[in-house]
């Protein structure tokens, strides 16, 4: 006697048979993975605010409702892109981690990033550019993914032989500036990311040492005394005070001044609140105490006032660090003092930090490009370095671009960081990211030594034991 075999009919496949179920699931699969690719593709034609439900759905051409069965919002959909993306890049870097060495775990790391970068550019782009430039979720997941990508080098360098030479870099550091310059030129269009790969392999060798005397591995920030005397006070640090009520004794320049200034430090104080992706209009007039009709005829809208924030602090740390650069004799301590002197200004006026090196590709093309400008004039700063150093040794261009991504990527995570600001705190390390590649490991470390050694004497403090960062 023969079994009919009976399919349920009050579960979620009502009346299907096996085959038609997985059919089901495949489709829904299938949904979702169309919504998430749509994400990447609108966000990185258009940018993440055009990235809105209805952009990603007409791209996925996919109803709302089913948006709504896998995402909470734009921003979980947004999320969940980059964690995808980061998933997929991390099991490349595992594979190539696996078959190194760990005395190649960070050149393996840096070969595999590049070569995913090359092969899915408009996924890498997402990833590497277009997370920076989304809201705190995003920014979240990203920091979160370079994390686990540091830490899988430091897990492979581990199984490194007793002595091995090992670069002496931050693994955070080190990826975040890989994906700083895939970044640049995946933005700008440039599809040959592969010939990256030679010159930011020098740039990493350039930092190696016996593992043993590695110094600089983590971002530990440490006490350097006062700060540059370079440093003046910025607009931005505090709020000008609200105008009398009744008629002020000011003409009418001081008062728009007063509220565009107003305006300015709120814009700053809710970017660094909220993000510059969740801030409203209304809650900028809210908190600079100023109705919409002043707030509009200062700027056109919420994206011009954030430029024109960007704008202020650009111009106040190209200003501040190039008159320290050039106060100073000899290209090392004229470096020296221009790290000091940013380092500086960004920890006494946290909020140009947070416009600048945090939520800045936010803020749309404008401040991209000035973020682009500011790359272009530290340059200007590294180029004296070159007669320092050795025949063969001199740093490329692409180098000297990874010096300064290391150095922008260590003022981020140092402001994104949780608990009390400590940029200033971090001018050992940006000295060593700026000075080894043209100084070497020892020359470097010998002259920041020195440095640290003349400012904690200056302010009554106490040195640190050698091998620790700012030792001497």
């Amino acid at each position: 006697m023969s079994t009919r075999i009976r399919f349920p009919s009050n579960a979620a496949g009502v009346g299907l048979r096996p085959t038609e179920l997985m059919s089901t699931r495949d489709r829904k699969s299938t949904q979702r993975e169309r919504l998430l690719v749509g994400m990447v593709e609108v966000a990185n034609r258009r940018g993440y605010t055009a990235a809105t439900v209805s952009a990603v759905i007409a791209e996925a051409g996919v109803s709302r409702p089913t948006f709504y069965d896998y995402f909470e919002d734009r921003d979980d959909c947004f999320r969940r892109a980059v964690e995808d993306i980061q998933d997929e890049l991390v099991a490349d870097v595992a594979a190539a981690l696996k078959v190194r060495p760990g005395s190649e775990a960070a050149s393996g790391a840096v070969e595999a990033l590049i070569s995913y970068a090359a092969a899915k550019p408009a996924r890498a782009r997402f990833l590497m550019a277009e997370s920076i430039a989304a809201g705190v979720d995003a920014l979240d997941a990203r920091d979160l993914g370079i994390a686990q990508l540091a830490q899988m080098i430091r897990d492979a360098e581990a199984d490194a032989p007793e002595g091995a030479s090992l670069p002496d870099v931050d693994a955070r550091v080190l990826v975040g500036s890989i994906y700083r310059m895939i970044a640049t030129r995946l933005r700008r269009g440039e599809m040959t990311i592969t010939k990256l790969l030679n010159d930011l392999i020098e740039w990493l060798c350039s930092f190696a040492r016996p593992s043993s005397a590695r110094r600089w591995q983590t971002l530990s920030p440490v006490p350097v005394g006062a700060r540059s005397p370079h440093v003046p006070e910025l607009p931005l640090q505090r709020m000008p005070g609200v105008l009398p009520p009744g008629r002020p004794r000011l003409s009418e320049q001081e008062i728009g001044e007063n509220h565009r200034l107003r305006i300015l430090y709120a814009t700053a104080r809710m970017a660094e609140l909220k993000g510059y992706s969740a801030t409203t209009v209304a809650e900028i007039t809210r908190l600079a105490s100023v109705d919409g009709r002043v707030f509009y005829r200062h700027f056109a809208d919420k994206q011009e006032a954030f430029a024109a924030v960007h704008e202020v602090g650009f111009q106040q740390v190209m200003d501040v660090t190039a008159k320290a650069f050039f106060a100073a004799e000899g290209w090392p301590q004229r470096s020296w003092e221009a790290a000091r002197a940013l380092t500086g200004l960004l920890q006494a006026n946290p909020l140009v930090a947070h416009v600048g090196f945090v939520e800045a590709y936010a803020g749309g093309q404008a401040t991209v490009q000035r973020i682009e400008d500011s790359h272009t004039a530290f340059m200007f700063f590294l180029q004296e370095g070159l007669v320092h150093t050795k025949p063969g040794e001199t740093p490329s261009r692409v180098a000297m671009e990874a010096i300064i991504a290391s150095v922008f990527e260590v003022i981020y995570l140092q402001t994104r960081g949780d608990g009390e600001l400590q940029i200033a705190g971090a001018l050992p390390h940006v000295a060593h990211l700026w000075l080894t590649p043209f100084l070497g490991v020892d020359g470097a470390d010998d002259f920041i030594d020195r440095q640290l050694a003349l400012l904690l004497h200056r302010s009554g403090g106490r040195h640190a034991d050698r091998g620790e960062p700012g030792g001497g």
